[in-house]
């Protein structure tokens, strides 16, 4: 059998374990998962979203986290991206850190209308510490 009839292998760095391997594959579940739609988690994260005050933000993951969805944050982005525009305060959840993801004339809007509710950047970013919310859901399900 010559080495061009060989079906080729995916080449791993050297050292890579097979927990390794199953972790990427979680991952990549994950991922996958995060980008279909789901009426019951779509639901939680417009929760969570409702629930930020005018002059407060969130993140993308601090929203899936309370939501009961870690590590969904690209579902609650692709939530925010969906949705028609203005059915949900989509200008108080941000990026990891308080960065304004969006990029073009959507970033401009989402900075203009913080900023008219209050908020204040540092830079390019909203100083979390004052004006993050703290997001919990024991208020929101009662």
């Amino acid at each position: 059998m010559s080495s061009e009839s060989k079906p080729k292998r995916k080449a791993y760095p050297k050292g890579f374990t097979l927990d390794q391997l199953s972790i990427e594959r979680s991952k990549r579940t994950l991922l996958r998962d995060a980008l279909r739609p789901n009426e019951l988690r779509d639901l939680a994260f417009r929760h969570m979203i409702f629930s930020i005050p005018p002059g407060k933000v969130s993140t993308y993951g601090g929203v899936a986290a309370a939501a009961g969805y870690p590590r969904y944050h690209r579902a609650v982005a692709r939530l925010l991206r969906t949705d028609p525009v203005d059915s949900l305060p989509w200008h108080r959840v941000l990026g990891a850190g308080g960065e304004i993801k969006l990029r073009g004339a959507a970033a401009h809007e989402q900075r203009a209308r913080l900023k008219l509710e209050g908020v204040q950047f540092n830079g390019k970013r909203v100083d979390m510490s004052t004006f993050e919310h703290a997001l919990k859901p024991w208020e929101v399900y009662r």
